[in-house]
């Protein structure tokens, strides 16, 4: 399954930069709860880096937030947060210290079934951009997100730490 790159020309870049622009001018308020400005810390160089994120849902309790992995286990982005996962994100004008973690696969996907289902046109766009074929089906995008190899995993921001997981 082949999937679309992050952007490498320097308009394509321009344009998926803009949002973070308009977050460093104040400006992020104008993106609602749509759009997430997350700062995490690259895993090889430890500094700050940032990405602006569709915001697919809520999580549980007050500020938290569901974000896709669009380009997958591979976004630099995703793998900063799994080796560093104290991150700053803003919504809005609202803006938090927390932590990143991956959600687990079956979680995962429910969640990207649940966001296709409120958003069917979004979440179309945006296999469109990200050259997936997902046939529009509760079940299609359920695999796609549980998927960890080629999937979209979903990313849980909180103010709180994760829970610690049993093995």
């Amino acid at each position: 399954m082949r999937t679309a790159g992050p952007a490498r020309h320097r308009f394509s870049r321009a344009v998926v930069r803009a949002p973070i622009l308009a977050y460093r001018c104040g400006l992020g308020w104008v993106f609602g709860r749509r759009l997430v400005l997350l700062t995490h810390i690259g895993r090889r160089s430890g500094r700050p880096r940032q990405v602006v994120l569709e915001v697919v849902g809520r999580g549980p309790g007050r500020g938290t937030y569901v974000v896709a992995s669009g380009y997958g286990a591979r976004a630099q982005w995703f793998r900063n947060v799994l080796a560093h996962p104290e991150v700053t994100y803003q919504v809005g004008r609202r803006r938090r210290d927390g932590w990143a973690y991956a959600l687990p696969s079956a979680e995962s996907g429910r969640r990207l079934a649940d966001y296709a289902a409120r958003r069917p046109r979004s979440a179309a766009a945006l296999m469109r951009m990200l050259d997936r074929d997902v046939d529009g089906s509760r079940a299609a995008y359920e695999r796609l997100g549980a998927d960890d190899e080629h999937g979209v995993p979903l990313v849980l921001l909180a103010p709180t730490p994760p829970p610690a997981h049993e093995e």
